[in-house]
């Protein structure tokens, strides 16, 4: 509670001074205009859930009786999943990698033993799973784990050879130690190696195998503390699995072979296998092959075993892809997998090791992918995937998020995207399908749109946090495929890998019109349609923007070609230029003298494009190169829907395009915005005199100068490249972390006086006062630069309807609105009660619907009312407010009169990375994240902090570049190149989201155990059960040595642990499972009593039969 006290007592600092400031500005009357409804009580920061693919897996496990599954990365990540939308995300404290996982199979727990010697339990039972024990090992390093089904003690084999047995319960060590030398005994001169594996037979709990990397196996006698038998091979062992029966094994080896011996054998294997060999006629040895990394061996009822592998490819397979190998009878069927295999498991019907096994699929975990076999199928088909694993397809550029969406937009969007997915999955439902689905209290629509390298845009449903895709558009296919001539792509390309990137995206949700900026300085605005259309002509504008302070006076040659209907930057005067829309798409060629000029950086195709149901071309604008200077790249971008018109911008200048009339309404150089009014001393000076050559690869470097080159950079460019290049995010070498904040970074320095550009950082679209003083609102764009500077261009929009289509917009720059310190990030307005103005839009129609009555479609297109509408009688009283936010401060403007009336100083020592004016359930406010890792929210109109949380103090790249807040208190950021972690900062979805995740835990009945029929339980040969409490208990087996391992409670304990779970809610289903369980065990009680009645009146019965038959014989005659 102290942090509150302190908080409001700040608030009320705040408020004092911030009066003070208003009183000096424009009058104390503002200060009392809107009461501020959020507090700081209504804010509180934490993680909801975890998207897309585990980064870098490690290791994997399967419970085959709750079907669930775990997967554990090299960073100590735990992630588990049920049926599609149950998906729970866990971290180690340590991050070391997660070398093994083992389920306590059907009892909600999981160990995990780690790189770093630690092994750890994990309670399932509850929706978020935490750690009851750890123990720390101290001597030794863990190398393979086991845990015998319906068992509580866990054999861990070490790298000295050595076993240990630990209680799972208490988790302590037993005083029952199999050492290495007692093991191997005489067999072998040298030590064997590390235990590489550990399992009980399947018949005989008493006899355990352990296989040593140098090629020795052992098979254990427990009782007796002696090895029975001892199996040497001269290759070294990767895996062993065991036939149901408990009468073989097959050992794996790093020759491509595999070994099959009888478990009393005489010391050689009973058959020597090489699946990818080449058998020579002579009989020798086959040709050794690569490691077989992993066998199993899996029984069915009916059939012949299969025996599934992974590695042992013949050394001659140059660059052939992973394999998985399934033997099945006579048939080797080869499974080609697109990236290397970590680990796989095969499904079984049953969780007993001595019953028929009955495969029915493999799991199989790649290095970034997850496959699921289907066994039961032929050609073995791999099931439909459904969790949302392939965020990282190509690497993710840029994201967006959006809450409270239409509600008609999810639909829309998975009836366009079922369309594209995939034939030939295996037709059987999923098998993973454990847990339940939480109690979804929020209600409304979310959308995650991620941009990709490869220029795939991925539309995401995230309501409820869950995830699942719904649609991808290929932007690509826009542009003609690039041909491996290298002195084309040198003419045209200013990058050097992914030319399609998606640099930004800008989306109306409401009238789906989308519009994406690609990092070779082009544009593509969409349309959304439930049609397939076939476009003859992709409608094409290209746009000069290109602008040097020092050729104001003279504009470069062929600047103003009378021959092309495109303005051109050097004017004098900051007039509006528009154009009309072009005939057909200008050709661009290199000019006489070889210098490039009206070259774009891709070709768009000129074949007709046939577009699917979805989103289609409406328009595409590409930036050409200027008399051998590169277009910048795109930095800032903005769309409108009811007004018909885009907006971009770089570190040159901007431009207005009404893809409606398809033409270009202003192109202007930055300080052309300010007319005769410019507050810079600007040097003058020419990129083409300081340029220095670009080697030899004939691109010229788009960076200049210091302190402008961060800014006018692609924000996934490579650190110093001289090719601007867009690095994969899955090589780790080239994830810079001192190249972070690109495009923030440089406008932190303040001597602007040597700034020869101003790039343009963002752009709002609204309906409000374009010049000081006006009374009456008009549609406007506010345009933010990296000097801190936000000017206003009024928009003249001509009557919708037909004439929207036949008169020109009239654009024209009216003058600065405010200066703050830093690049300004976002800018919103609010109406004077303190309520959010959105931007107007249209409301989506169907662009391609025949005969469409064009009465109705004009109605459809009026662009939406506007709320405030101040009369000539308010002209002293403030109708608006304008929100500012910068990389280091914030300001509110009162309009029409542009007085700041609030100012609040962000961050000194730091910079913000992101701002965006959000919408809570009942209230506005401004919600930052720094560069220094703090997440910061701020009331409105106010300023007054409400949430200051150190919550990422390590940022990164990928992060500074995908964060997103959205409305409703959600945020997102790509956590690694395959993983979306989702925030939230309301109090309210905080206090909701234990009833909101969903549970692993799901009470089952455990399978029966196989039959072991009359005959094998009278004279023996079943399976025969041991009892480890009397072996392995202190009685029995003493205490261990103290020093080896140190036990570590989990932060709670057990009752802790149940009780973490809160609210009334989570207490019933807690009653409620535990009531469950408690019925379960009487059940299986009252079932095993009939069972055993049954059993004694079975054995009644044959003995009474026995005893007629054998009655009135004599004793000779048995």
């Amino acid at each position: 509670m102290k942090k509150f006290n302190i908080r409001k007592v700040l608030d009320g600092l705040k408020e004092q001074a911030s009066s003070s400031v208003s009183s000096g500005q424009s009058g104390a009357p503002e200060n009392n205009l809107m009461h501020e409804t959020l507090q700081s009580e209504n804010f509180q920061l934490c993680k909801t859930v975890r998207h897309g693919f585990p980064y870098q897996p490690s290791s994997m496990a399967h419970d085959p009786v709750q079907k669930i599954l775990a997967i554990g990365t090299q960073s100590g990540a735990l992630r588990l999943f049920g049926r599609p939308g149950v998906e729970c995300y866990c971290q180690h404290e340590s991050g070391a990698a997660v070398i093994s996982l083992q389920f306590l199979i059907n009892e909600g727990a999981l160990v995990s033993a780690l790189a770093d010697d630690s092994v750890h339990l994990w309670n399932l039972r509850q929706r978020r799973p935490a750690i009851l024990h750890s123990l720390k090992f101290n001597r030794e390093r863990i190398t393979f784990v086991h845990l015998p089904f319906q068992s509580k003690w866990l054999y861990i084999g070490t790298e000295k050879g050595n076993i240990h047995i630990v209680n799972v319960e208490s988790f302590t060590l037993s005083g029952y130690v199999i050492m290495w030398n007692k093991a191997i005994e005489l067999s072998s001169k040298a030590h064997p190696g590390p235990v590489v594996h550990i399992s009980d037979n399947p018949m005989d709990e008493g006899k355990l195998i352990i296989g040593y990397e140098a090629g020795i196996v052992v098979l254990w006698d427990l009782k007796s503390k002696k090895a029975d038998y001892r199996y040497t091979y001269d290759e070294a062992i990767h895996s062993v699995a065991w036939h149901h029966e408990g009468k073989q094994f097959i050992c794996s080896h790093s020759d491509g072979t595999l070994t099959i011996w009888n478990i009393k054998g005489q010391g050689k294997p009973f058959q020597t296998i090489t699946p990818h060999g080449k058998q020579p006629k002579d009989g020798k040895k086959p040709e050794p092959c690569k490691p077989i990394l992993k066998v199993e061996y899996k029984t069915t009822r009916l059939g012949d075993p299969f025996m599934i592998l992974s590695g042992g490819l013949s050394y001659d397979t140059v660059g052939r892809r992973p394999c998985l190998t399934v033997m099945h009878g006579k048939s080797t069927a080869v499974l080609e997998m697109d990236y290397p295999i970590v680990d796989f498991l095969t499904l079984c019907e049953t969780p007993y090791s001595n019953d028929f096994q009955e495969p029915y699929a493999v799991v199989v975990l790649l290095e970034k992918d997850l496959v699921v076999i289907d066994l039961a199928q032929n050609g073995y088909p791999i099931f439909e995937n459904p969790y949302p694993l392939t965020i990282h397809e190509s690497p993710v550029t840029c994201c967006e998020y959006f809450a409270d969406c239409p509600v008609d937009l999810i639909p829309a969007l998975y009836s366009v995207g079922s369309r594209q997915k995939r034939q030939g999955y295996s037709k059987k439902e999923w098998p993973i399908s454990g847990g339940n689905w939480g109690l979804g209290t929020q209600s409304y629509p979310e959308i995650i749109i991620t941009g990709h390298a490869d220029g795939t845009v991925k539309f995401w449903d995230a309501s409820a946090i869950m995830l699942q895709v719904l649609y991808k558009l290929k932007t690509a296919k826009v542009f003609e495929k690039s041909r491996n001539n290298k002195e084309d792509k040198q003419n045209t390309e200013i990058v050097d890998e992914d030319p399609f990137a998606i640099q930004i995206m800008a989306w109306c949700p409401e009238s789906r019109m989308l519009c994406v900026a690609g990092v070779s300085a082009n544009l593509i605005i969409y349309r959304f349609s439930k049609q397939e259309i076939t476009t003859e002509v992709v409608q094409l504008l290209e746009v000069r923007l290109q602008y040097e302070v020092n050729d104001m006076e003279s504009p470069p040659e062929g600047g103003g070609g009378g021959d092309r209907d495109l303005p051109t930057p050097g004017a004098a005067s900051p007039s509006p230029q528009t154009t009309g829309p072009p005939t057909h798409p200008s050709t661009s060629s290199n000019s006489s003298d070889g210098v490039r000029d009206n070259v774009p950086c891709l070709k768009v195709r000129s074949t007709p494009l046939k577009q699917s149901s979805g989103y289609q071309v409406e328009l595409v604008v590409q930036l050409v190169w200027v008399s051998g200077e590169p277009p910048q790249q795109i930095t800032s971008l903005a769309l409108n829907s009811s007004y018909g018109l885009i907006v971009f911008g770089n570190s040159n200048g901007l431009a207005v395009v009404d893809y409606l009339q398809k033409t270009v309404l202003l192109n202007l150089g930055t300080v052309e915005l300010y007319g005769s009014n410019d507050p810079y001393q600007r040097q003058a000076r020419s990129p083409r005199k300081t340029r220095q050559p670009a080697g030899g690869n004939g691109l010229c470097d788009i960076n200049e100068g210091s302190a402008s080159e961060d800014r006018c950079k692609s924000p996934t460019s490579a650190k110093m490249s001289r090719k601007l290049s867009l690095p994969t995010e899955l090589k780790p070498d080239l994830d810079h972390r001192d190249n972070s904040f690109s495009r923030s970074r440089s406008s932190s320095v303040t001597s602007i006086d040597k700034e020869a550009r101003e790039a343009i950082t963002s752009f709002h679209f609204c309906e409000t006062f374009a010049r000081k003083g006006d009374s009456a609102i008009t549609p406007c764009l506010y345009v933010g630069t990296s000097l801190g500077t936000v000017l206003a261009v009024a928009l003249n929009l001509p009557p919708a309807g037909e004439q929207r289509l036949l008169q020109p917009v009239i654009v024209l720059p009216s003058g600065t609105l405010a200066r703050l310190k830093g690049s300004i990030l976002r800018m919103a307005f609010l109406d004077n009660t303190g309520t959010f103005l959105p931007p107007a839009f249209e409301t989506w129609y169907e662009p391609n619907a025949a005969g469409a009555d064009s009465e109705e479609r004009d109605k459809a297109r009026k662009r939406r009312p506007v709320s405030v509408s101040p009369s000539t009688s308010q002209e002293l009283q403030e109708s608006q407010y304008a929100v500012v936010c910068s990389e280091k401060q914030a300001k509110v403007i009162a309009l029409p009169s542009q007085n700041c009336i609030f100012k609040h100083s962000i961050t000194e020592t730091s910079f913000v990375l992101r701002a965006d004016v959000v919408q809570m359930n009942i209230g506005n406010c401004v919600a930052c994240f720094c560069a220094n890792g703090h997440i910061m929210t701020l009331s409105l109109p106010g300023l007054r902090p409400l949430l200051d949380v150190n919550y990422l103090p390590l940022t990164d790249m990928r992060i500074a570049r995908t964060f997103c807040f959205t409305n409703l208190g959600q945020a997102m950021y790509l956590t690694s190149p395959t993983e979306i972690q989702r925030i939230t900062y309301s109090q309210e979805t905080c206090e909701n989201l234990q009833e909101m995740l969903g549970e692993l835990f799901t009470p089952v009945e455990t399978p029966e155990a196989p039959n072991r029929g009359f005959f094998k339980g009278l004279f023996g040969g079943g399976a025969t059960s041991l009892d480890r409490e009397e072996l392995f208990g202190e009685t029995q087996a003493g205490k261990a040595s103290r020093g080896l391992a140190q036990h570590i409670p989990g932060p709670q304990g057990l009752e802790g642990m149940k009780g973490a779970a809160s609210g009334v809610v989570a207490d019933l289903a807690r009653a409620r499972i535990a009531l469950d369980e408690r019925g379960q065990k009487l059940g299986e009680l009252d079932e095993r009593t009939a069972a055993m009645l049954a059993s004694a009146d079975s054995f009644g019965k044959h003995a009474h039969d026995m005893m007629l038959k054998c009655k009135d014989k004599k004793w000779y005659q048995f």
